[in-house]
C-alpha cells in the first residue's frame, strides 16, 4: 500500500486545461489570484495536502462543474467555520478542467498522481468517472467522484467513493409516485438511443425488480411528430409513465403529450434538472410530477442555509449539483482529520460508514460499497406572478426507501 508524501502547491505546466483555485476564506479576493493555501493554526506543524479537483468547467457539462465547484467552496467554508483553515493541515486545491473529454481526464489524473496529489475529487461525466475509478485503483489514490450518476461507480473498488446520487436512486424515486409498485404497469417513454435505452434498462432493473410490469415506447432521435407516440401511451393505459428525454424536440414532445390527453390519463414522471431547465416544460409544467436529486430550498437543513448564504454572497445560486460539491468538501475534511493524515488506507477507513449532516439531510457513506445513502425529493413546478416557474417541494423521500442494494 502506498503512503502519499507532502506536495507543495503547483500548477499543471503549460496546460490550458488547468485552473488553479484555493479554498474560500474571508480574505479571498476575486482579482484572479490562484494557488493560495488554506493554512493550519499558526505555530503548529501542519501536514501539507494537495487535493486535485478534476471536473468539467467548460464544454457541455461546464454548468454542472461550476455548480459542483461553488458547492464545494461553500462546503469547505462550512467545515472550516468560515476561515478556510483545517486544523493540522495546509491544504491546497488545484482545479483542473477535463472539458468533458475522457482521454483528457485520464491524462490529467495521471499527471496529478505523478506529482503525488493526495486526493482527487470530481467529474460530472459518468464515462469519465468510471475511467478515473480504474485509475484510482491502479494508483492506490483516494478518489471521490462528483455528480456522475452511473451505478457502476458504487462498489467498483476500495479507493473510489462518490459524493452524489446514482441512477438507481433516481429511478427508485420515480417509483414512489405509486402507492404499491407490485403489479403496476410502468411505461418508459424515451428516445431510441443509448440514453433512452439505458433508462429502460434502469426502470426494468429497479421497478421491474420490485414487481412492476415494464414496457417502453422508444422514438427515433430524428422524429419531429409525436402525436402517434402519445396515442400509443394512452392506448397502453399504464399506471405510470417515466419520461427520459433530451434535446431540441423536448418542447414539441411535451406539447403532443398534453394535446393527446396523456396527463389526464395517467401519472407522468420525469426528472427535474438544473435551474436552467425550469422553464423548458411549457404548458406541461404544472401537470408533471418530478423526481428530484436537489433544488434550492428542498433540504431545509442548517447546512443548506449556510450553503445558500455562501453561494449568494459569491454571486451564485443553489443548483442541482451544489450538494454534491458541499458533501465532497465534508468528505475531504473528514478523511484527513479522522484518518489522521494522508495515508490512503487510513482515509478510506475514516470515510467508510461515516455520516454527515449535509445539505439534503443526514447522509451515510455505506461501508461495504461506498454508496451515498441520502434522501431524495418529489417536486412540482409552480408559476409565479411573472409567469416563470419555480420548484416546490412535494415530499422528501426517506434515504432508506431509495437506497440501492449493496454492490458486489
Amino acid at each position: 500500500m502506498r503512503t502519499h508524501s507532502k506536495l507543495a502547491a503547483a500548477i499543471l505546466a503549460a496546460s490550458a486545461l488547468t485552473l488553479s483555485a484555493c479554498a474560500p476564506s474571508p480574505t479571498d479576493s476575486s482579482d484572479g489570484e490562484t494557488g493560495t493555501d488554506t493554512t493550519a493554526t499558526e505555530g503548529a506543524e501542519a501536514t501539507e495536502v494537495t487535493v486535485g479537483m478534476l471536473t468539467s468547467l467548460t464544454g457541455s457539462l461546464g454548468a454542472y462543474g461550476e455548480a459542483y465547484q461553488a458547492g464545494f467552496e461553500a462546503g469547505w467554508d462550512y467545515v472550516t467555520e468560515g476561515d478556510g483553515e483545517l486544523d493540522g493541515f495546509d491544504v491546497t486545491f488545484e482545479w483542473v478542467d477535463d472539458q468533458g473529454n475522457p482521454d483528457t481526464a485520464v491524462s490529467q489524473f495521471r499527471d496529478l498522481v505523478g506529482r503525488e496529489v493526495d486526493i482527487v475529487a470530481g467529474s460530472a461525466s459518468s464515462g469519465i468517472a468510471a475511467q478515473l475509478a480504474e485509475q484510482a485503483a491502479q494508483n492506490q489514490v483516494l478518489y471521490i467522484s462528483g455528480p456522475a450518476a452511473t451505478d457502476a461507480i458504487t462498489g467498483v473498488n476500495e479507493y473510489t467513493f462518490r459524493s452524489g446520487r446514482q441512477t438507481y436512486q433516481d429511478v427508485a424515486t420515480a417509483g414512489t409516485f405509486l402507492d404499491d409498485i407490485e403489479g403496476q404497469s410502468v411505461l418508459v417513454f424515451a428516445q431510441d438511443n443509448a440514453f433512452g435505452q439505458g433508462n429502460v434498462a434502469g426502470v426494468e432493473a429497479v421497478l421491474g425488480g420490485a414487481g412492476a410490469e415494464v414496457s417502453s415506447v422508444l422514438v427515433a432521435e430524428d422524429a419531429t411528430e409525436f402525436t402517434p407516440f402519445a396515442t400509443q401511451i394512452v392506448d397502453a393505459a399504464p399506471d405510470l409513465v417515466f419520461v427520459a428525454w433530451a434535446g431540441a424536440t423536448t418542447g414539441a414532445m411535451w406539447e403532443a403529450l398534453g394535446q393527446q390527453g396523456v396527463f389526464d390519463a395517467t401519472t407522468v414522471v420525469t426528472g427535474l434538472g438544473d435551474v436552467a431547465s425550469y422553464q423548458a416544460y411549457g404548458e406541461a409544467s404544472e401537470q408533471l410530477n418530478f423526481l428530484n436529486h436537489y433544488f434550492g430550498g428542498a433540504g431545509g437543513t442548517e447546512a443548506e442555509t449556510a450553503m445558500i448564504e455562501h453561494l449568494e454572497e459569491n454571486g451564485a445560486q443553489a443548483d442541482l449539483f451544489s450538494p454534491d460539491g458541499f458533501l465532497a468538501a465534508q468528505m475531504v475534511a473528514h478523511a484527513l482529520t479522522e484518518g489522521g493524515g494522508t495515508e490512503v488506507d487510513s482515509m478510506i477507513a475514516a470515510l467508510e460508514g461515516a455520516t454527515f449532516d449535509s445539505v439534503k439531510g443526514e447522509v451515510e457513506i455505506r461501508a461495504e460499497d461506498h454508496a451515498v445513502i441520502q434522501p431524495m425529493f418529489q417536486a412540482r413546478l409552480v408559476a409565479g406572478d411573472d409567469g416563470s416557474y419555480t420548484p416546490e417541494l412535494v415530499t422528501s423521500v426517506d434515504a432508506e426507501t431509495v437506497a440501492p442494494p449493496a454492490a458486489g
